[in-house]
This record gives C-alpha cells, sequence and structure tokens, in this order.
C-alpha cells in the first residue's frame, strides 16, 4: 500500500490551524461586536479601531515574522503563537472596559499571525511545486469552514453569553492546536523527501515542474511585481476586514435581520468561499494567477455594492455568493503567485515584507467603513468608497507580471 505523501499531513495540519483561527476570532468577531455594543455602548468606530490596531502588527511585525520562520522553521513559530492565542482568548472573557479589550485582542491578533497564515504558507510551499496552489486551497478551506461554525458560536453566544463562550473557545484552541503544530515539518528535503513526493531517479528529472529561482527579500523587492501584488492584495482586504467587522453589523442594525439570519449570511458565505477555493485551487495550477486574481477583485467591489444597497434579503444572500467566490478563489492565489514568481528560498521573508504593504488594507477597511457610518449613519457610502479601491485591485494584478529571467 503506498503511504501518503507527507506534504498532505502538513495541508491537514494547516486546515485545521486556520479553521480554529476562523471559527473563534475572524467569523466570529463580527457577532462579537453586536453584544459589545450592547453591553458597552462602544461606537462602530471603536470597535473598527481594536481590529484595525490588531491588523497593525502584521505589517509591523511583518519583516521578523517572516525572518522568523525561514530560521526556525514554521513548527516553532505556530506552537507560540497558538498558545497565545488561547490564553488571549481566555483573557478576553475576562475584560471590563477598552483598555482591557485592545491589550487583549492585540494578544489575539499576535498569537493568530504567528500561528497562521504566514508559517503556514511557507510550510506548504516548501512541500509542493506542482500541485502548489491546490495544497494551499484546501489548507484555506479551513478559515473558510470557520465561518460554517458561525451559527454555532452565535447559538452559544446567544443562550451561554460572550464571556463564556470566549472561555470555551480558549480551552478548545490550547487543546486542539499544540497537536496540530506537531505535524509540522519543514523543508522536506531534511526528511530525505522532495516537493509532491516526485520520485528522485534522473530519469524523472525532466518530468518535474522547474522550480523559479529564489529571491531574496530586497531582490523581489526591486521588481514592480512585488509591489503591484502587495497593493492588490492590500486592496482586497480592505473589503475582506471591512466585512468581518461590519457585515452582521450592517444586517442586524441597519436592515432589521436577527443575528441569527446573520449567522445563515455568514455560514452561506462560507459555503461560496469553499467552492471558490476548490475551483481556485484547480484553476491556478493551469491557468494565469495573475488574471484570475484580477477578476476576483471585480467580484469584491461588486458584492460590496450589493451589501450597500440591499433593500431586501434576497440581495444580502446575493452579496455572499459574490464575495464568497472572490474571497475563496483569490485566497490561496495570493501565496502561490509569490511563490511561482519569487521561489520558495526566502518565501518567508519576502511574505513578512510584503505584510508591511498589506497591512494598509486590513487596518483601513474597517476604519473607513465604520467611520463614514457613524457620521452619515449609513454604510453606503464606506462600502463605495471599498469597492473603488477594490476596482483598482483589480488593475494592479493585472499590472503584475512575472519578473524577467535574470
Amino acid at each position: 500500500m503506498q503511504r501518503v505523501f507527507y506534504g498532505w499531513w502538513i495541508v491537514a495540519s494547516g486546515f485545521g490551524l486556520e479553521l480554529l483561527i476562523g471559527a473563534f476570532l475572524f467569523h466570529a468577531y463580527g457577532a462579537y461586536a453586536v453584544l459589545l455594543r450592547e453591553e458597552f455602548g462602544w461606537s462602530k468606530t471603536m470597535l473598527s479601531a481594536a481590529f484595525s490596531m490588531a491588523r497593525a502588527e502584521s505589517g509591523i511585525l511583518g519583516p521578523i515574522q517572516g525572518w522568523l520562520t525561514d530560521r526556525f522553521g514554521p513548527r516553532a513559530l505556530i506552537r507560540v503563537g497558538m498558545v497565545i492565542f488561547g490564553l488571549g482568548l481566555l483573557l478576553f472573557s475576562r475584560i471590563e472596559g477598552p483598555v482591557a479589550f485592545f491589550l487583549t485582542f492585540f494578544m489575539m491578533a499576535i498569537g493568530t499571525s504567528l500561528g497562521g497564515y504566514l508559517p503556514i504558507s511557507v510550510a506548504i510551499v516548501t512541500w509542493f511545486r506542482r500541485r502548489r496552489s491546490l495544497a494551499l486551497s484546501i489548507s484555506g478551506m479551513g478559515m473558510a469552514l470557520g465561518g460554517l461554525l458561525t451559527p454555532i458560536v452565535v447559538t452559544s453566544l446567544s443562550r451561554f453569553g460572550w464571556r463564556w463562550t470566549a472561555f470555551a473557545s480558549g480551552i478548545v484552541v490550547l487543546v486542539i492546536a499544540l497537536p496540530l503544530a506537531q505535524l509540522m515539518r519543514h523543508p522536506p528535503e531534511r526528511y530525505g523527501l522532495t516537493p509532491d513526493g516526485e520520485p528522485r531517479q534522473a530519469d524523472d528529472v525532466a518530468a518535474r515542474p522547474v522550480e523559479t529561482r529564489s529571491y531574496t527579500a530586497r531582490e523581489a523587492m526591486a521588481t514592480p511585481a512585488f509591489w503591484y501584488i502587495s497593493v492588490g492584495h492590500a486592496a482586497a482586504l480592505l473589503v475582506v476586514s471591512a466585512v468581518m467587522v461590519h457585515m452582521v453589523i450592517h444586517v442586524t442594525e441597519r436592515l432589521g435581520y436577527s443575528l441569527q439570519q446573520a449567522g445563515a449570511v455568514v455560514a452561506l458565505l462560507t459555503v461560496m468561499q469553499l467552492t471558490g477555493q476548490l475551483t481556485g485551487g484547480w484553476l491556478g495550477d493551469r491557468f494565469s494567477k495573475r488574471w484570475i486574481c484580477a477578476g476576483c477583485m471585480l467580484g469584491h467591489a461588486a458584492a460590496l455594492m450589493v451589501l450597500g444597497l440591499a433593500t431586501a434579503f434576497w440581495m444580502v444572500l446575493l452579496f455572499a455568493v459574490l464575495h464568497g467566490l472572490s474571497w475563496g478563489m483569490r485566497g490561496p492565489l495570493m501565496a502561490a503567485i509569490r511563490a511561482d514568481y519569487f521561489g520558495s528560498g526566502s518565501f518567508g521573508m519576502i511574505s513578512g515584507v510584503s505584510s508591511m504593504v498589506i497591512m494598509f488594507g486590513m487596518m483601513l477597511g474597517p476604519l473607513v467603513a465604520g467611520i463614514l457610518a457613524d457620521r452619515t449613519g449609513s454604510y453606503v457610502p464606506g462600502f463605495s468608497v471599498l469597492a473603488a479601491c477594490a476596482a483598482a485591485g483589480s488593475v494592479a494584478f493585472v499590472l503584475a507580471r512575472r519578473p524577467a529571467a535574470r
């Protein structure tokens, strides 16, 4: 019986870790925000600022995190990150004011950054070449599947309250994440394996995909493609982060639907995201990644406009379909296109430096939507501005051509 290539265990570990982060923080934050507003009376701007401040750490610490990942390997960072994330949830359950809220949320953000997307992507891109997009897509499905658990989290929030739910979530993270981190290995050559599990025989070499020459971070930054990809990625996260923070508030407060109906929208969005990831992973291994990303950015823009102008529940559902498919198809290609263009040798550092640009999207998206909603009483102005930025991001991906061979 043929053994399963160990790279797929790396993918399974990444899937599980992303699932925990998605279920207990990113997809759940909008529901927590509704209850925090009810209990403390905090404004949309303040709740947006917490999310934005927390994402600033990924940009500020990105290069350091990238260097640490390349230096010590993904497993070490993931262990530390998941412990910090779990403890952050436990402390979050005890907050009594805005200072404690900001500190604990920042702690959770650091944990999910150290234990999430970047180190997982570093591990996967070194284990896969031929099926890199598919592997990243399957791992990223964990984050999307976390959205399917949102109705369960919402039920817990409604029945047991946000404090008990946060505490229980922290325990689950600590119990499950550390064993998952143990599955991580890096790189395959250290364990006598090759990317994709390809045979080592000389007569098979011609059949293998050729790895792009690995760029250093400095060399990558000297190419226009690095900056176009970073700007396009930042534009995408303007929309994604704004939706994470404000969608549930908009659907419940502005449109008058229940928290349970908002949870159903998140679940549909997740199903569409999963569909998009499977489709995007398959397409990304066969067709131009930058053109796929450019099309997805137009999908993000259209989805946000539909949400802002929604006057009926079917329009909210249409938003979930458009945004979920666009997010799912584009998401895993962000790491894949960088690895294709710049190689895997310094992938952690290159991704870390790129995160300094990307962080502006994660920071500004919720703030723009929140500030304009507080000042105008409507999400339409903020969502319109962000939709225009997403359309501009489509142009950035079109311009992100592969660097010329040197």
